[in-house]
């Protein structure tokens, strides 16, 4: 008789957990607390446009992102290689004429950055280009800020450019994160292209959950607690499992003996705006340089709208910590999308404020013995926050757990 697996969380760590036991010749369950797969990658329709629960894209180099996703039955929208860079007033274009000829005269006499940091970006990407994932995440952690210093690029424009666009990916302005995570982010840009579903990031957990044949998806499903081989419901109901996989941001908060150990996030808050026409004339993001009287971090167009939208759609992306209510931040936002961008919108559609959005991890890794994952004799872990903050980690933390699994089972050793 085969063991009964459970998995707790229905996001990409607990979808990828399921398809890898499947192969493996399990049928595992998953319980699932929300209406719909994907934890933090989710996506909302109002009036026609897409809405996904903050900004994010999918980097198609991602090596996992490759094993498990059909790219062409997403329908991806690629950005072009490079962002537009708002300071004082004026909008300069940033990007990588090697990938995209156009970009090269805007970008040369661009006054974001001397000729020597825009000299020194083709030199990061030829190191890093050659240098292998696995050696990134064994090599000395700074603080990017540091790395960037210590690379020689000008305090100028790391303000200008690294920080407001490495900011919004790592969610915060002060670029504190692992160097480690900056060079392979920076790698994953230089190698492919960064990318989303036509119809939402909801997408990517959707393809996943059509991969699964035999795993059970019970949804609104909350799991109060786990402990030993026994999970317990939040409507008083429990249930025995043999191995029992824990992929969620709260796993703490659900296993006793975890209540000691606090995991640290980093927040972001997006807003949502209609407008009457695309203002920017590449599919490129719109990072505001230093300043610290601004809001917002960044803006983007998305091309995810379906046949009723009535306009376009502007996304505002915001990193900073303040104290202003919803009408206040609403109000801020409108005001510098006109002052800083000249966008003007035409009405607001909907924001979210999302405070566990990428886990503030101090040593990141790329991967880890699959045995590292077991917690308690039936309780094992999957997740981001096992490995690094992406989607990569995120695919890569459900194959070692369901390795470790299956290895706790048959004692064979899955190479």
């Amino acid at each position: 008789m085969k063991p009964k697996i459970s998995i707790v969380g229905a996001g990409v760590s607990g979808l990828v957990a399921a398809i890898q036991l499947e192969a493996l010749g399990y049928n595992p369950t998953i319980f699932e607390a929300n209406k719909r797969v994907g934890g933090r990658v989710q996506s909302d329709e109002l009036d026609g446009y897409i809405l996904d629960h903050g900004f994010q894209v999918l980097l198609s180099a991602y090596p996992r992102a490759k094993k498990y996703l059909d790219f062409e039955a997403l329908n991806l929208d690629k950005f072009d290689a490079g962002a537009f860079v708002f300071k004082n007033k004026k909008q300069f274009c940033v990007g990588d004429p090697l990938r995209d000829k156009s970009l090269f005269f805007q970008t040369t006499f661009s006054v974001i950055g001397t000729l020597s940091d825009k000299l020194k970006v083709f030199k990061l990407s030829r190191k890093l280009k050659n240098k292998k994932i696995e050696q990134i995440f064994e090599d000395k952690e700074y603080q990017t800020l540091d790395y960037l210093i210590n690379f020689g690029f000008t305090k100028q424009f790391i303000a200008d450019f690294f920080k407001p666009f490495f900011g919004g990916i790592f969610l915060e302005n002060e670029l504190k994160t692992s160097s480690r995570m900056f060079e392979f982010i920076f790698k994953m840009f230089s190698e492919g292209e960064a990318v989303i579903p036509n119809k939402g990031m909801q997408e990517i957990p959707d393809q996943l959950v059509l991969k699964l044949k035999t795993t059970k998806i019970n949804f609104s499903t909350k799991v109060e607690k786990v402990v030993g081989n026994m999970i317990y419901f939040d409507d008083g109901k429990m249930q025995h499992s043999d191995f029992i996989i824990v992929a969620t941001e709260e796993a703490s908060k659900i296993i006793p003996q975890m209540t000691s150990t606090l995991q640290t996030w980093k927040g972001t808050q997006t807003l949502y705006f209609e407008v009457a026409k695309v203002e920017f004339n590449k599919h490129m993001i719109g990072l505001v340089a230093s300043d610290e009287n601004s809001l917002i971090n960044s803006i983007c167009f998305p091309k995810s709208i379906t046949a009723t939208a009535q306009h376009k759609l502007v996304s505002v992306s915001i990193t900073k910590q303040h104290q202003l209510d919803d009408k206040e931040l609403i109000y801020r936002a409108e005001e510098e999308l006109s002052v800083i961008f000249n966008v003007k919108p035409l009405r607001f559609l909907k924001s979210f404020d999302i405070p566990k959005a990428l886990p503030g991890l101090t040593d990141v890794k790329m991967t880890m013995h699959p045995s590292e994952t077991q917690l308690t004799e039936h309780i094992f872990l999957a997740g981001d926050t096992m490995l690094n903050g992406s989607l990569n980690a995120a695919m890569h933390s459900g194959e070692l757990v369901a390795q470790a699994i299956h290895e706790k089972i048959t004692g064979d050793m899955l190479t």
